[in-house]
């Protein structure tokens, strides 16, 4: 569930008109293009890796959003329908609202092709928990927030009080559209924002009553590349731009409240907080910035953790070990319930058993249920591997 930070904390101020510069009356009023190219300037200055200006007319996109909605594709997370026209209007969050300023901030903690790199052999080692890199280091919505505050105090001391609210996936917004309008990236076939500098970064944004001037959007250029799609474990992306959140990693392990459907637990590996294969899959994603900002950096080795040592946390080494993180959203009953998941698809071994077993008997239903089917997919695995001894043939009796 997406969560709505209070009004004071996201920054919402009006002021009697929609643009009041507060420099001498003798320097006359400040052109709104020289504030964009100076709104770019503290951009950079706080670590921004892009800055952009999108209008808010969000009826195309909107469309096409109502459509996968009404196939029912967002599983459940119903707030996606509940909130689809204050989607389509953000006037709704922030009354004369005009203009978006959209910002980019790089996460990667290594360079691209690096990131690709030790991500599949995580997934290849059979022992790894694998998490979304986004995940490992600070809870990306206060540090990003953080940031926006400070841009739009920039601006009110540069012209005076002004409407605005910032946000960083917290309210119903159409980021990536905006974003993408914005002249920050396209769209990847993969649906998340795209840009010749990859995707291993946030989108955040202010929406503002000043007339802004927008930016023009880019041209996309994935061309006829798939490997996106094709990359996808659980084949998620059922075609260009279309994604099937009932099928994707990152719903599975992080949205879906309760049992993860049977025939995708195979296919989930030993990924338990999302999955980057459709980013890592990408070539744009070679070229990747990595990220200045030291938040981000991975807290409590969570990069390479065991399976076996992350499944033994309690609730309370929970709670501690994953405070200021994204993570924590998901709870420890469902971090218990993936990594069990992750067990069952790892690499047989009697340790593997002997955490499963420490678990059977836990409150939890959902744990005890997917505990029950890691135990059972490890019984399968070994028969299956277990080698298939000859039958001896009998001794000869001629003389």
């Amino acid at each position: 569930m997406v969560r709505r930070p209070a009004r004071a904390a996201l920054g919402y101020h009006r002021n009697m008109s929609s643009f009041s510069p507060s420099t001498p009356a003798s320097t006359g009023p400040l052109d709104p293009a020289a504030l964009v190219e100076q709104v770019r300037t503290w951009g950079r200055e706080l670590g921004f890796g892009a800055v952009g200006i999108a209008d808010l007319d969000l009826q195309d996109a909107g469309a096409r959003l109502r459509q996968w909605v009404e196939a029912g594709m967002h599983g459940e997370m119903d707030y996606m329908e509940r909130h689809l026209p204050v989607r389509l209007a953000p006037q709704e969050l922030v009354p004369g609202a005009r203009s978006a300023i959209m910002v980019r901030l790089d996460y990667a903690p290594a360079p691209g092709a690096d990131l690709a790199r030790r991500q599949q052999q995580a997934l290849a080692d059979g022992e790894t928990a694998v998490m979304a890199s986004y995940a490992l280091g600070r809870d990306y919505h206060k540090v990003l927030r953080q940031k926006l505050q400070k841009l739009a105090d920039r601006i009110t001391d540069a012209i005076g009080p002004f409407g605005y609210r910032a946000f960083t996936d917290s309210a119903p917004l159409m980021e990536v559209e905006l974003a993408r309008k914005a002249g920050i990236g396209w769209r990847g076939k993969h649906t998340l924002l795209l840009s010749r500098e990859g995707s291993w970064f946030f989108l955040g944004e202010i929406l503002t009553d000043l007339p802004l001037p927008a930016d023009d959007a880019r041209e996309p250029h994935c061309g006829s590349c798939r490997r996106c799609i094709t990359a996808c474990p659980t084949q998620a992306i059922v075609a260009p731009y279309v994604l099937d959140a009932r099928r994707c990693i990152s719903y599975l392990t992080i949205e879906l409240k309760g049992s993860i459907p049977e025939d995708l637990r195979p296919l989930i590996g030993t990924r338990v907080y999302g999955c980057d294969d459709c980013q890592t899959a990408c070539p744009w994603n070679k070229y990747a910035q990595v990220s200045a900002e030291p938040d981000f950096a991975p807290r409590h080795g969570l990069e390479a953790s065991s399976l076996i040592d992350l499944f033994a946390w309690t609730e309370a080494e929970f709670d501690q070990r994953t405070q200021g993180s994204a993570i924590r959203r998901v709870g420890h009953e469902r971090w218990l319930r993936n990594i069990a998941v992750g067990l069952g698809n790892a690499r047989p071994s009697p340790k593997v058993r002997e955490a499963l077993l420490t678990r059977t008997d836990h409150p939890s239903a959902l744990v005890r249920e997917h505990v029950q089917w890691a135990l059972a997919a490890l019984d399968r695995r070994e028969r299956a591997d277990k080698p298939v001894l000859a039958t001896a043939a009998p001794a000869s009796t001629a003389e």
